[in-house]
């Protein structure tokens, strides 16, 4: 049983496999194109993955596509009717529609297959049902309260359920124009961080701050009884219209703020504006809010299941700073969340809502690391060094080839103890956001100038971002003060104030980390490598950011070694070449 599944034409595209219930592939469609966030059809994804499969579309029995151009139909027009938006606005969101509902023909002319000769069954998944199928059928739980929080698909924004087995059980819904996400993305837009994605940046700034504005903003947003209620004066998607660009390369989302923000908060930070303590404030403000919100949310959830088991998704289970709150905030004990907790995971998630929801196929798949993208052979590796030989040279690379998998590790973990800034190129790319061991950037964690060196030399990002740690799992308890496992660095966690001056690089202005726990048997190789780092050092951490400059994260080894040029990173370990600068 072959089962494709696919996020087109909206944010983050991307594409997935299973074959008997079981993942092979999963991969976001930037990482082909080199665009973030790519919005449109994943053709090179679903290139990918039916090549790891080793298969044709033709063989494939069911495509899932994680949207739903019917579901809330009639509850669309009526709105429509009620607040009269923009015609250019109302063309838009039909263009797309019909893209999504075509896309059976789409994906014969993409990949030049005749639509005769796909013979699999289509299957249209609700947006928000996708994301909760990522988070619950991966899960390692039989039975969890499950919940998910976007901005908005298929006309809602929340949805929450009971996973029990192979099933989902829906028990409610927020609905259009009602959103978390659209509240904090405001927020974002308001503080001067106009990309679709940029949320992420206000949780950083959001720790400098304090939460001064707490007042003003809780006006436009409240939870009661189950129902969550935007005060819709502060916001303009709801009748003015915000232009959204899905259809290919970069998306674009329209201000979502009204000019009453300004009234209640002052002038609005404008792009490349110096932030100020007002903006910290703001941003602390935002942040507190929606943690407000959020755990109203789940301690609603709670009530309705008597679960202490989580499963999260949606765009807004993104924010770590909140997840790691989680257990303090709420009375669950237990909390999955799936690297590609934002839209690219509902490919997977449409694909699993199908096998198990649909087919009733019962479950034997957990999703325990994040390795599911492309890896390139020794050959190929070889290959493009010699591509690349040349410029190499010109540019003071010395290439070295290690043949024993422990000399690897203590070479480069005896260069990153001496404070050189590692390019770690291995094994198959991650599935989500985050680079955890295979495509990242690795420096020591106890040098507290390390932040500015990685920002001034390759990462040229806000110096208000942090960096995240990599942590031997079995150590956490020892640098944290929660010590449960994350895998897929979705969580914040203080840092143990005794252990806070060993690792500066790595704790935030406010004492956290945003750890990834590294388990022995999901990496082998990145595991040696820290532990390695400790028997040097005597700590089990190293500092983990994603390979990347401005730039989706490096795909192929052709983009790693580009990276390595143009930017002073001092080192490239790819496969067993060690690639230094002398």
């Amino acid at each position: 049983m072959v089962i494709l599944g696919i996020n087109a034409y909206h944010a983050d595209a991307s594409a997935s496999i299973l074959l008997d219930g079981r993942l092979i592939a999963a991969v976001e469609e930037e990482r082909f194109r080199r665009v973030k966030h790519w919005a449109g059809f994943p053709r090179e994804a679903i290139q990918f993955c039916l090549h790891r499969a080793n298969i044709s579309l033709n063989d494939v029995d069911h495509i899932a596509i994680s949207r739903d151009p019917k579901a809330h139909f009639w509850k669309k027009v009526f709105f429509t009717l009620l607040h009269q938006p923009k015609v250019s606005y109302l063309k838009d969101r039909l263009q797309n529609r019909s893209r999504v509902r075509d896309v059976l023909k789409i994906l014969s002319q993409e990949l030049n297959v005749p639509v005769d000769s796909v013979k699999a069954g289509i299957h249209h998944v609700e947006h928000h049902r996708s994301h909760m199928g990522s988070a619950f059928f991966v899960s390692p739980f039989e039975e969890a309260a499950v919940v998910s929080i976007d901005a908005l698909g298929d006309y809602v924004s929340t949805m929450w359920a009971l996973g029990r087995g192979n099933k989902l059980q829906v028990f409610g819904s927020v609905e259009f124009p009602n959103s978390l996400g659209f509240f904090y993305t405001a927020g974002t837009q308001f503080l001067g961080f106009p990309h679709y994605g940029d949320e992420y940046k206000v949780m950083g700034l959001a720790s400098y701050g304090r939460p001064t504005y707490i007042g003003r903003l809780r006006e436009m947003v409240q939870w009661k009884n189950g129902t969550l209620k935007l005060d819709l004066s502060y916001f303009r998607h709801h009748n003015e219209g915000v232009p959204m660009t899905w259809d290919g390369g970069e998306p674009v989302i329209g201000t979502m703020y009204s000019k009453k923000w300004e009234e209640v908060l002052g002038p609005a930070c404008q792009k490349g504006e110096p932030l100020t303590s007002r903006h910290e404030d703001i941003a602390a403000s935002l942040q507190a809010i929606f943690e407000e919100i959020y755990f109203e949310v789940f301690n609603y959830v709670h009530k309705m299941t008597g679960l202490k088991k989580l499963c999260l998704a949606g765009g807004c289970a993104m924010n770590s700073v909140a997840n790691g709150k989680i257990f303090d905030r709420t009375p669950f004990e237990e909390v999955y969340i799936q690297p590609a907790a934002g839209d690219s995971g509902t490919a997977i998630g449409a694909a699993f809502y199908v096998h198990h929801q649909i087919l009733d196929y019962p479950r034997q798949f957990v999703m325990n690391h994040s390795y599911w993208g492309p890896e390139f052979s020794e050959a190929k590796l070889n290959e493009e060094l010699k591509v690349k030989n040349e410029e190499l040279k010109k540019n003071g690379c010395e290439v070295r080839k290690i043949e024993d998998e422990n000399s690897l590790c203590l070479l480069t973990a005896q260069a990153i103890a001496d404070g050189k800034v590692i390019g770690w190129f291995q094994g198959p790319m991650e599935w989500g956001a985050r680079a955890l061991g295979n495509r990242s950037i690795l420096a020591d964690p106890r040098r507290p100038e390390m932040k500015d060196i990685l920002n001034a030399r390759i990462k040229r990002r806000e110096p208000f971002r942090p960096f995240a740690p990599s942590i031997l799992l079995e150590k956490v308890g020892e640098y944290f003060e929660k010590d449960y496992p994350d895998p897929f660095m979705l969580k914040v966690y203080p840092v143990r104030s005794d252990k806070r001056a060993l690792i500066p690089s790595v704790t935030h202005v406010d004492g956290t980390g945003r750890l990834q726990t590294v388990r022995r048997e999901d990496n082998p190789l990145y595991w040696k490598l820290i532990k390695t780092f400790e028997e040097l050092t005597g700590i089990p951490i190293l500092l983990n950011t994603s390979f990347n400059e401005n730039e989706p994260i490096v795909c192929q080894p052709k983009e790693a070694l580009d990276c390595l040029l143009r930017t002073k990173m001092d080192v490239l370990v790819m496969g067993k070449y060690m690639i230094s600068r002398v």
